[in-house]
């Protein structure tokens, strides 16, 4: 390719040229001994001449760093040119003759020169290759963890304000009903004392109205009168009742019990761990060297990959329904379209009508979420068993919490999330989406920031045709159904590995998903069958089929105890299968 003058890059530079006069092809070798470079026909020249077969020419970069001139200070005529093994010094031939040096063994210095000039370009290279990207890494380890400690702290700080807020609401709880008890109370005591002060009252006045009697009877001048009327009867005063007042009790706690009912900062009384170097002679490896973690978690998988096999034959296990996925017979397009592994006894599946669904193995529904998915596999469970969920008319994926809180995670700007999957490697989301003109492939961090995007091939060629759904293989393939009739396979850095057609003419790729195995399993709603491909997407066999019962297969997912649970269309059955032995 041609540069013009302005678009000669700043790393461009003119070949090195033959050193032979008025030879100007490359130089391509070195003489050592004469410091010549040479192209290959003055090399060949440079051979024959009989004083130079004795010659060492080796290629360029091969070639021994000629000793810089330098004078010795006695004899200023003579070039440095020898060193005195024994006494470790530099000197020129005619030194080496005096008597400084006597029975001293002497070397060409040009020799030692060449020695320590490769060994310190050796130290530059190590500094290079190993010693800087790996201090690099190491700080964005820090980095990392530094961001990841703020978030820590920032998620404890809202747990400790939520456990306050719901304390205090408590408290205002408590406090309102006692305070209600206390009106309740207080109310019936001064209903009851009214009515005592009533009736003494009415008695009182009794009382008065009786002395005035009296007092008229007394003041009558007609003593027969008088002698005739009967002694009054005094009525008894009414009885009354002292109130029964209520007490209160002070609340016993102290700044314990209520740390118990707040929580409390859990200071680790651990030793940090230290941060693991990776050894240097890694730096010759294509490979990085995996964590300890990685190397355990890589342990079990490949102890457990020893011990399992594809069996002879499927077993049906056994089936359930689902009742909250919609089966109706008036529904285009109904049935069990996904299905998501959420802990060892549950399931999250959806159907074509937005209906979102957990339930136990028996089918026994725990919630049921109103969604716009349709038939895709548009929902995901991370690895701390949180939901995740796509709405492409809206253009976000959303996120539910364990304690059932919706709340908007991602939002994707002008393209359509269809598609989505936990990492279970790293934690990270893949999303198969698409818009109007174009599909890729986004991976996300558990955070929700954008990290990568596959949508080319190596020839410029658009990888993804309405990328419907989408799994992760044991190697960080990530693996898609298209709508285009394909299943397409690209590595973890997005280079297209190898594409899927099936094995007939016609091919509907819809669920997909992976096993410990790496093999890979994919549901085609045309033939009524589920394929079972290896790692590198050789067609091993059709898995199951329509002599399996199986008919419009739509989703397929293993769970940790190599159980095949296979949903289909026009129903809301899910059967589960065994294939690994």
């Amino acid at each position: 390719m041609a540069f013009s003058k302005i678009d000669i890059p700043r790393w461009a530079q003119h070949f090195l040229e033959c050193g032979i006069e008025d030879c100007e092809r490359n130089c391509e070798f070195y003489c050592n001994p004469c410091h010549q470079r040479l192209c290959k026909q003055c090399r060949d020249e440079h051979l024959k001449s009989p004083e130079n077969k004795n010659h060492e020419v080796v290629l360029y970069q091969q070639r021994k760093r000629q000793l810089p001139v330098e004078k010795c200070k006695i004899h200023p005529t003579k070039d440095v040119d020898m060193l005195c093994e024994e006494c470790q010094v530099p000197l020129c031939s005619k030194c080496a003759t005096k008597g400084d040096h006597p029975k001293h063994t002497f070397v060409d210095l040009e020799d030692v020169y060449a020695e320590k000039f490769a060994l310190f370009q050796k130290e530059i290279s190590k500094i290079h290759e190993y010693f800087l990207p790996t201090s690099q890494d190491l700080q964005k380890e820090i980095k990392k963890d530094s961001s990841e400690i703020k978030n820590l702290m920032e998620n404890i700080r809202t747990s400790m304000k939520t456990e306050g807020e719901t304390l205090k609401s408590l408290v205002d709880t408590v406090i309102s009903n006692n305070m209600k008890q206390l009106d309740q109370i207080e109310h019936s005591l001064l209903e009851d004392l009214n009515t005592q002060d009533k009736t003494m009252d009415d008695y009182i006045t009794y009382l008065n109205n009786l002395v005035k009697e009296l007092h008229r009877c007394l003041s009558s001048t007609e003593t027969q009168k008088l002698m005739s009327e009967k002694k009054p009867k005094i009525r008894s005063i009414p009885e009354t009742t002292k109130p029964v007042t209520p007490g209160f009790t002070v609340g016993q706690y102290s700044k314990s019990d209520v740390t118990k009912l707040l929580g409390k900062i859990q200071v680790p009384n651990t030793k940090a761990e230290k941060r693991e170097i990776r050894p240097i002679k890694s730096v010759y490896n294509t490979a990085m060297k995996p964590t300890h973690k990685q190397m355990k978690e890589d342990r079990k998988k490949s102890d457990k990959k020893q011990t399992m096999s594809l069996s002879a034959s499927v077993t049906k296990v056994r089936e359930f329904n689902v009742p909250g996925v919609d089966d109706r017979f008036w529904i285009s397009d109904d049935g069990v379209f996904h299905v998501s592994l959420d802990q060892s006894d549950r399931l999250w599946i959806s159907d074509d009508a937005g209906n979102l669904v957990q339930t136990d193995l028996q089918g026994n529904v725990i919630q049921k979420i109103k969604t716009s998915g349709r038939s895709q596999g548009y929902h995901t469970v991370t690895q701390d068993r949180g939901l995740i969920f796509t709405d492409q008319y809206n253009k976000v994926i959303n996120r539910i919490t364990q304690d059932n809180k919706i709340t908007e995670f991602i939002k994707t700007g002008d393209w359509s999330p269809l598609s989505i999957h936990s990492s279970n490697i790293n934690g990270d989301l893949l999303v198969g989406m698409e818009t109007y003109t174009e599909a890729k492939v986004t991976r996300y961090n558990k955070t929700g920031k954008e990290l990568q995007n596959i949508q080319w091939d190596n020839k410029g060629q658009g990888l993804y045709i309405t990328p419907h759904y989408i799994t992760e293989n044991i190697n960080g393939d990530i693996c898609v159904s298209n709508r285009s009739r394909l299943v397409v396979v690209v590595n973890k850095s997005g280079k297209h590995r190898f594409s899927y057609t099936g094995q007939g003419s016609d091919f509907y790729p819809y669920g997909i998903c992976t096993d410990v195995l790496g093999h890979i399993l994919v549901c085609d709603g045309y033939s009524d069958t589920v394929h079972l491909l290896d790692q590198d997407g050789q067609f091993l066999s059709l898995l199951l089929t329509e002599q399996q019962g199986v008919y419009r297969p739509r989703s397929v997912c293993v769970d940790d105890e190599n159980n095949l649970y296979v949903g289909q269309y026009d129903t809301n059955t899910l059967t589960v299968y065994k294939y690994l032995q």
